[in-house]
């Protein structure tokens, strides 16, 4: 054995090889750019090099937009397969695959706290979670954030994600496109303001309902947003869609949204609505 190779074993017992967490970096989607996590998360899950804005679950939203301290409003309790649905998988098997992935019971939560100094609740749905498909649970959150509303005399705003509906539930998925609807009615009955928030993705069946209905529709740059999607839509029309065609910049410029606002002004934008849309309700 020479000198070089024993010396080298000599080293390599000697020095302890450092660990390196795997979570050290970030990889973004849209750039492929390696961030530091640190550099990605004090940035709100925004790429600094592209501007890409990544996905974000209910967690991360609250404490970007909440004062401080925030409630949960409880899960509420639904049938979980009511349909006995399998495919490759059963139904149940997935739910318990998702919670155990996100640590979430279903595909929206809402919480109860103050946005620059004024009271209000959000609801945010999680594409992480079946991809925030709309089921029973997700139109029972839904509707639990219109009575906190209610209850607490507050603005409602939600951050919507979502593939559509949930097959699974059938039926019953679709009809919290009408119970949603209602319970947005509730809200317009008692004067209170209803906010939308698109992100990236939302579509189908939720952008057939309380996504589309707000006082006020914002989205994230870039969030693909849309019924269908767009490969269906060319080959029903037979024809080539525009460029950007069902992106937040295009739909802003053909006047189905109000504005496109950065996660970074979020809060501020958000805070700012909700001051003067409560104050026009007082003043009526």
């Amino acid at each position: 054995m020479s000198w070089i190779t024993r010396t080298r074993q000599q080293l390599t017992g000697f020095l302890a090889r450092r660990d390196t967490p795997d979570n050290l970096w970030t990889k973004c989607k849209n750039c492929g750019a390696m961030v530091y996590t640190k550099e990605w998360e004090d940035n709100a899950s925004v790429c600094p090099r592209c501007d890409h804005h990544d996905r974000i679950g209910p967690k991360a939203r609250f404490a970007q937009l909440f004062d401080g301290d925030y409630r949960v409003l409880p899960a509420a309790k639904v049938a979980e397969d009511p349909l006995k649905f399998k495919d490759q998988k059963k139904y149940t098997d997935r739910l318990k695959a998702a919670r155990a992935a996100t640590g979430e019971p279903e595909a929206m939560m809402v919480a109860d706290g103050q946005i620059m100094g004024r009271r209000a609740i959000v609801g945010v749905q999680d594409f992480a979670f079946m991809g925030g498909s709309m089921g029973m649970g997700v139109g029972e959150a839904f509707l639990a954030g219109v009575d906190a509303a209610l209850a607490a005399s507050a603005p409602y705003i939600v951050f919507t994600a979502a593939g559509g509906a949930r097959m699974q539930e059938g039926i019953l998925s679709l009809m919290q496109m009408p119970r949603t609807t209602v319970g947005i009615q509730q809200l317009h009955d008692a004067g209170l303001p209803y906010i939308v928030v698109l992100t990236d993705p939302t579509t189908g069946g939720v952008t057939a309902s309380y996504a589309m209905l707000g006082d006020v529709q914002i989205a994230e740059p870039n969030a693909l947003i849309g019924f269908a999607g767009q490969r269906v839509i060319e080959q029903t029309i037979r024809e080539k869609l525009p460029e950007g065609f069902q992106r937040a910049e295009y739909l802003l410029e053909h006047g189905m949204l109000d504005m496109v606002v950065h996660r970074r002004d979020l809060k501020d934008t958000l805070g700012r609505l909700i001051g003067l849309l409560m104050a026009r309700r007082i003043a009526a």
